[in-house]
């Protein structure tokens, strides 16, 4: 199952714009203490089966984490639970950080 990607310029963009997707952060809370997105949704990566009903099937979500890997199976998991709009951030919290926020914390 293919996911898309997203950029985090693309994320920033549409937010800017009004039309920014959901951003679901699934790293875990000791990363969140380290640096975060202020307006992501936290949902560490292991509760996200259990936490489905918080997340609205028909919004778009763009998962993210440190660099890009567990977004990509969380969003291929919410991708088969019926979720038609996920996409991946590319290069995660990692790449935000270099791409658009230098003040963000590194880990």
């Amino acid at each position: 199952m293919a996911i898309p990607e997203v950029t985090p310029a693309e994320v920033q963009r549409r937010r800017q714009a009004g039309a920014a997707p959901l951003l679901l952060d699934v790293r875990e809370p000791w990363e969140l203490q380290i640096c975060a997105i202020d307006w992501a949704k936290a949902i560490p990566m292991g509760e996200v089966p259990e936490r489905l009903a918080e997340l609205d099937r028909n919004a778009e979500i763009v998962v993210m984490c440190h660099h890009g890997g567990r977004s990509l199976r969380v969003a291929r998991f919410l991708a088969q639970q019926g979720f038609d709009r996920v996409a991946n951030l590319a290069g995660g919290i990692h790449a935000w950080r270099e791409q658009l926020d230098p003040g963000l914390a590194a880990y």
